[in-house]
């Protein structure tokens, strides 16, 4: 197995043991890109200078007997609306096509300090808006398992990058699904945090109160180790919580966890819009956790169906907030042809955004304004309360709860980006989580019959990623891995 195939898990203790070094590994995943970018379009920015010069330093501090994290000398790669130091941050905008910011995102401080290799900056929607990638101003990326298929999104460019072997690890960020829906697409594990878990700052806004910056890997055990590397409080944050850490061990998670584990099934996620090659899959993984112990039974979450709605309503009244930002006087883009003040701030903004984000500017526009507010943004905000008290009703009466991490497997390249509503309801199972701030792990469960990965979603409690992400290792051993694309 070449080494940019390996998880991160296993090559941490190779590197450490000497039986590899951090500059072979990283030219290992480096060499891979330069073959399967040109297909893929993961990247929008490299880092492969910067990269190599870290991978060096990881090798002279275990040459010096230095103690060193799990992830030192790991090439990581980063979606491009997390903020890194001297690197071009661009959103996948055309309005930040220039912009290179003067500090790092707490989250990349923190893997710099892990001695984690950066490999670059991956492709993203738009301002994080949208469900396949498409809407990025710079390139479309592929699905490592078809390239015709899109990789899912926002972080698109984030699950093909380690799908394909062009990073071992990589960083997403999740506002309705952006995590787990790209995750189940690509076939790899994709890990959204309780809100305010992992801290936003350097985390370029899309919808502040729903936001969470996330990893995606190859396994468990990596998405562990990176969750364990960034999380925790931030005095840079507001939002940042203060939670007790945990520690992981990278062995074989003992399955007699699942006897008597208490495992809801929501009906409403189980609806006739999942396809059935996906509902099939799904609930052969609840078969598997029966026969291991579990117990499964129904429960009912009624306000879900309402979830995409509020999610909509509420996430485009924050990027209307958020995007003002962006007005052509401070930074990014600039129109060349205007007279007056205005006509630059107009000019800019239209040349500047596209269609996505301008829509979803204007609707948060409109449910914010004097006469619609009470009518749309403040009952959906209600109603965040209520999802919100049913997933706390739901975890009294179980332990974790499975669904379907999206309705379908992935779609073909350009035959949703103009059906709206088709595109959005992709999010109908996994919006309700970041409604809440509940932790969920998108986990891939087999391939369908045209080759395509299909995804299971586990959610837990506030806080309590330890439990999540032991249970998810359960399934893991359980139903094993699917099989790597050949690109």
């Amino acid at each position: 197995m070449n080494l940019y195939q390996m998880p991160a898990s296993a090559l941490s203790k190779m590197i450490k043991s000497k039986e590899i070094s951090a500059l072979e590994l990283s030219e290992s995943v480096f060499s891979r890109i330069k073959s399967v970018e040109p297909k893929i379009q993961a990247y929008i920015t490299l880092c492969e200078k910067t990269a190599i010069e870290t991978a060096k330093s990881v090798d002279q501090k275990i040459s010096r007997g230095e103690n060193l994290s799990p992830l030192a000398g790991i090439p990581i790669g980063i979606k491009d609306n997390i903020c890194t130091k001297g690197t071009l941050t661009t959103c996948g905008s055309k309005m930040l096509y220039n912009f290179v910011p003067p500090f790092d995102a707490t989250v990349v401080d923190r893997l710099k300090n892990a001695d984690a290799v950066i490999t670059g900056k991956l492709n993203m929607d738009e301002f994080a808006m949208g469900s396949s990638t498409e809407t990025s101003y710079f390139k479309t990326t592929k699905n490592p398992y078809n390239l015709n298929f899109v990789p899912g999104g926002s972080s698109g460019g984030s699950a093909a990058a380690v799908a394909s072997g062009e990073a071992i690890l990589s960083l997403g960020s999740d506002t309705g699904g952006s995590i787990r829906q790209p995750a189940s697409y690509c076939g790899v594990v994709g890990l959204k945090p309780t809100y305010g878990a992992i801290s936003r700052y350097g985390l370029v806004a899309f919808a502040s109160s729903l936001d969470q910056i996330g990893p995606i890997a190859k396994c468990v055990d990596d998405a562990a180790l990176l969750y364990l590397s960034i999380y925790g409080h931030d005095e840079l944050d507001s939002t940042s919580a203060r939670i007790s850490p945990f520690s992981w061990e990278i062995e074989n998670q003992d399955i007699s966890m699942l006897k008597g584990l208490k495992i809801g099934i929501p009906r409403e996620y189980f609806s006739d819009q999942i396809d059935k090659e996906v509902k099939d899959a799904t609930l052969n993984v609840l078969k598997i956790l029966e026969e291991n112990g579990s117990q499964t039974f129904e429960i009912s979450l009624p306000n879900t169906k309402y979830a995409l709605s509020a999610y909509h309503i509420i996430s485009s009244a924050e990027a209307s907030s958020n995007l003002a930002r962006f007005d052509g006087v401070r930074y990014g883009y600039r129109a060349k042809n205007y007279k007056t003040l205005t006509q630059m701030y107009e000019n800019t903004r239209a040349e500047g955004f596209g269609n996505e984000v301008k829509t979803r500017i204007m609707l948060g526009t409109y449910v914010l304004s004097s006469g619609y507010y009470d009518a749309y943004y403040r009952r959906a905000k209600l109603l965040q309360n209520k999802i919100s008290s049913e997933f706390s009703e739901a975890f009294k009466k179980c332990d974790v709860i499975l669904t379907p991490t999206v309705p379908t497997t992935a779609f073909e390249i350009g035959c949703e980006i103009d059906d709206p509503v088709k595109m959005r309801s992709n999010d109908m199972n996994t919006a309700s989580s970041n409604i809440a701030g509940v932790p969920a792990i998108s986990l891939p469960c087999g391939l369908s019959k045209d080759g395509l990965p299909m995804g299971f979603q586990l959610i837990c409690r506030h806080f309590e990623e330890e439990k999540l992400l032991k249970i998810a290792k359960c399934c893991e051993n359980l139903i094993g891995e699917i099989k790597l694309p050949n690109i």
